[in-house]
């Protein structure tokens, strides 16, 4: 790909960014985009540890495409630094020039291949996998382009076998340029700005503006990994699920690439591994009876209950029978929305749960297994039930780990600080269902995903912004009828052109905090008007998507003021009272902002970032955390069918 352009403005950072043209459905797509996974057909080699690493510092940021970077070993390039992956970058250094980098980095590592991927007529299919890299990528192999990807948080991958398996016995040389420019267009959207004063400036001085409130961390964020498969393969599997009382029907769709002779056996099995229902075909129903079904964490006592659907695909290829076989983890479970209830399995289901980031010192936005299982700790100790992925899709593994646990998602696109007037045009709406489609192809199979977020706290008044979300939303229900799908608002009621598209009102507001601060005596008032009139307009069932308060652990004050831990509480119980009104009607959920605290960008508001997690970033618990444990495990015992002992004491740890 050629270099970015050295003339001034936005084109001085961004590669010429291609439209992904996906519609109108998932079948004019890419392949699909199936977990990797181990099976007696397929191997998979994780890559992280440390890569060689360098960001290109030259005036235009387009050296490396000058110089051809990506056809020799980056170390001939310059010099090259150790950089861990998966992780952000901005933090790993004492260089404060790379915790606010803007445009392109190059990242570099070298393995060796199993012979047996390599060689023979019959050598397995190679495919090297990101999981996320923020935001737009270039992957070269051995000097070769393999992928280009615009947007980070989802995955993306390469068949590689044509440049691997012509050189057994050598290194493996895998290249990535990676640019986190923001332009109008992109989502997150943000835009580069120029500072033209030089008496105040140097020259070339720029800076990324954003409208979101977290930091824009970059890197290769989750495991890059290599696995293989036969020639013929199981490309994607589909799976929708219904049930009555005593029997269940796994509606599945399996799509082959490679052979136009092959034929497909499922047999679906129980946790103790016994096949409770067997089918052949590419596209049927499974009928399980007396299923065990998916439930949500503490609205019954076995939540989270897998069966694992195993795929076997036989097929003929140039006179030689292939084999490929797949497991993939189903939920059995429905979900219905009615104008005041969300239903899951018939039975009213209501969100007592958090926000979140993907954040931590040192790794940003890196996976890190320690992280993700404390954080599920924390969250089965609050008693939390549910969160929404603000802002961005969540890793992955932190999927695999909802499924299993029983904790419900709302899963949101990372259409976060949509505020400008060009970020409603035709390009961004068409990058915008482009990224819907990867999404909802990545986590359609997902019992803990019952709803898509499609945007957090866009400029939802703007006129276009009428047909924006009405095609946006229109394209999610279209790719995946099964999900209902909101946005998040946090405009008037009066004025907000999406709300009339979503099937569940999600509303942020921050009363006493960001309006009237100081003053927690408005919030009944003004609280209670924001629900009713919500409902009063749409007639929808409404979730409080985001409310809270900043807090300094240690601060104390009494009584309670602004950044003290006994404000952080006083809200939050002043809130807590209107929704134990409003949820006997309406109201069918409440998720805290936020789980941890969370870094942002450097502010006069924001000390070290922002501070209002329950939880400080090193996941120690504020006053506040005790505040909505107690207010959870309460509304669970209130609302479960298990019987009334289970205590946040003894169901676990």
């Amino acid at each position: 790909m050629a270099a970015a352009a050295s003339g001034g403005g936005e084109a001085r950072l961004c590669p010429l960014l291609p439209l992904l043209l996906l519609l109108p459905g998932l079948a004019a797509g890419p392949a699909g985009m199936l977990q990797p996974r181990d099976t007696p057909s397929r191997e998979r080699r994780e890559l992280g540890g440390v890569w060689s690493f360098r960001a290109d510092l030259s005036p235009g940021r387009d050296a490396g495409f000058a110089q051809r970077w990506y056809r020799r070993p980056l170390r001939q390039s310059g010099p090259v630094i150790d950089m861990p992956v998966p992780a952000s970058f901005n933090d790993i250094t004492q260089d404060p020039s790379l915790e606010n980098y803007i445009g392109w980095v190059w990242y570099e590592k070298e393995v060796l291949l199993p012979l047996r991927w390599l060689q023979g007529d019959l050598a397995p299919r190679v495919v090297l996998r990101f999981g996320s890299a923020h935001y737009y990528s270039i992957v070269w192999v051995n000097g070769v382009q393999v992928v280009e990807h615009e947007g980070g948080h989802l995955p993306f991958e390469a068949d590689i076998s044509s440049v691997v398996q012509g050189s057994p016995g050598t290194l493996c040389r895998i290249t990535v340029a990676l640019n986190n420019t923001l332009t109008p267009h992109t989502l997150p959207p943000g835009s580069i700005q120029y500072m033209a004063d030089k008496s105040r400036y140097p020259k070339n001085y720029f800076v990324q503006n954003t409208k979101f409130d977290f930091f824009n961390y970059a890197g290769i964020h989750r495991p890059v990994v290599l696995y293989t498969t036969p020639a013929a393969y199981i490309d994607d599997i589909t799976v929708t699920t219904t049930s009555s009382d005593s029997a269940a029907v796994v509606q599945y769709q399996v799509s082959v690439v490679g052979s136009t002779a092959s034929s497909l056996s499922l047999s679906l099995c129980d946790q103790e591994g016994k096949v409770v229902a067997t089918g052949d075909g590419p596209v049927g129903e499974l009928k399980v009876l007396n299923p065990n079904l998916w439930w949500p964490y503490l609205m019954h006592e076995n939540p989270g209950y897998l069966y694992s659907l195993e795929v076997k695909m036989q097929a003929q290829v140039g006179g030689v029978l292939l084999e490929d076989m797949y497991t993939l983890p189903v939920g059995i479970r429905t979900v219905h929305v009615t104008s005041t209830r969300f239903l899951i399995n018939g039975r009213p289901f209501y969100f007592h749960g958090v926000n979140k980031h993907e954040d931590a010192d040192i790794r940003g936005k890196g996976l890190d297994w320690p992280l993700i299982v404390k954080d599920f700790n924390l969250l089965r100790w609050l008693g939390a039930n549910s969160f929404r992925t603000s802002h961005y899709p969540y890793a992955e593994e932190i999927m695999d780990l909802c499924d299993a646990y029983g904790i419900v998602v709302i899963d949101e696109s990372p259409g976060v600080g949509i505020k400008l007037p060009e970020s409603f045009g035709n390009r961004s709406l068409q990058h915008h269902l482009a990224v819907m489609e990867e999404l909802i192809r990545r986590d359609k199979n997902r019992p803990s995903v019952v709803m898509w977020s499609v945007a957090n706290e866009p400029a939802s008044e703007l006129p276009p912004a009428a047909h924006y979300f009405k095609t946006v939303i229109a394209h999610t229900k279209a790719l995946d009828p099964s999900r209902p799908v909101t946005f998040v608002t946090d405009a008037n009621y009066a004025l907000d052109h999406g709300a009339p598209y979503v099937d569940v009102i999600c509303v942020n507001s921050y009363f006493s905090w960001y309006h009237d601060p100081g003053h927690l005596e408005v919030i009944p008032l003004q609280l209670t008007a924001q629900f009713e009139n919500w409902y009063k307009t749409y007639q929808k069932p409404i979730i409080q998507s985001e409310y809270g308060a900043d807090s300094v652990p240690g601060l104390h004050s009494d009584p309670p003021l602004m950044f003290s831990e006994e404000y952080q509480k006083a809200m939050l119980r002043e809130y807590h009272s209107v929704f134990d009104k409003k949820r006997k009607e309406y109201v069918i959920g409440e998720l805290i902002w936020n789980f941890a605290d969370f870094m942002t960008n450097q502010g006069t508001t924001r000390v070290l970032g922002n501070k209002k997690g329950i939880f400080t970033r090193q996941r120690q618990p504020k006053a506040a955390a005790f505040v909505l444990r107690d207010r959870y495990w309460k509304i669970a015992n209130e609302s479960s069918c298990l019987p009334p002992v289970i205590t946040s004491h003894s169901l676990f740890l």
